[in-house]
């Protein structure tokens, strides 16, 4: 979810890794979620704690030119170029390479240095149409700092609008005149409730019968209890009757 969600809702997807990081904060591809998520909706030292924490758990070199973003989000465009001089990232593939190499001219950019930060962007070549969208959008922001707002308009109107992609979803359609009628669908139901009784059933029938002879028997004890008390008076009073005629 939080995968499908980052690019529609980043919020609604960061909640999502919460959740799932609070079930399964060993695992890597959580902490990647949660970083990711965080990244996305700007919550610069988080996603950078976690994107450490990835690294550290699979070795995953993948998201040094976030990290460097990271530390340019957090004001810190120095940290984000010793990023970019890692030996790590020397061993980065074709588009990680573009992407730092972006984050790179972003941290010069910040500095102050806008001719650096253009010449970095205009070394870069990429045959991956979406990289390209996003250095010309770098280039933009580079040529408004020069000053030259001519060329910033003219490359912003060829950048492409980015097109919104459909979620797929799984919709299961009824139609309502092939489901049975409302009143024979009740009468089913009411014919299905009828009670059946089964062993087990009737040994509970049993058992309620037992307890209820129970009752009975408790009862006829007591009357039984009482027979005696009353036989034994009833001796008392002919021995009373013998002492009286002697």
């Amino acid at each position: 979810m939080a995968g499908n969600l980052l690019d529609i809702d980043p919020e609604l997807a960061y909640r999502h890794a919460q959740v799932a990081l609070q079930r399964g904060g060993r695992v890597d591809v959580v902490r990647e979620a949660a970083a990711l998520t965080a990244y996305a909706t700007g919550r610069y030292a988080e996603a950078l704690r976690e994107f450490r924490t990835v690294r550290r758990l699979g070795g995953s070199i993948e998201h040094l030119p976030l990290m460097a973003d990271c530390e340019r989000g957090l004001g810190r465009p120095e940290r984000a170029l010793a990023i970019a001089e890692e030996p790590d990232a020397k061993a980065l593939p074709a588009d990680s390479a573009v992407e730092m190499r972006i984050v790179v001219a972003g941290a010069r950019l910040d500095m102050g240095d806008a001719e650096a930060a253009q010449l970095i962007l205009n070394r870069i070549s990429t045959p991956n149409a979406d990289l390209q969208v996003r250095v010309d959008e770098a280039k933009v922001a580079v040529l408004r700092a020069l000053g030259r707002d001519a060329e910033a308009d003219e490359l912003e109107a060829s950048i492409p609008e980015p097109v919104e992609e459909e979620i797929e979803e799984d919709i299961v359609l009824y139609d309502t005149a092939e489901l049975p009628d409302p009143d024979e669908h009740d009468e089913d139901e009411l014919e299905d409730e009828a009670p059946e009784f089964d062993d087990e059933d009737d040994l509970h029938e049993v058992a309620e019968v037992a307890e209820d002879d129970e009752d009975l028997d408790y009862d006829e004890h007591d009357e039984d209890d009482d027979a005696p008390e009353d036989e034994h008076d009833e001796d008392e009073n002919e021995d009373d009757e013998d002492e009286g005629r002697a």
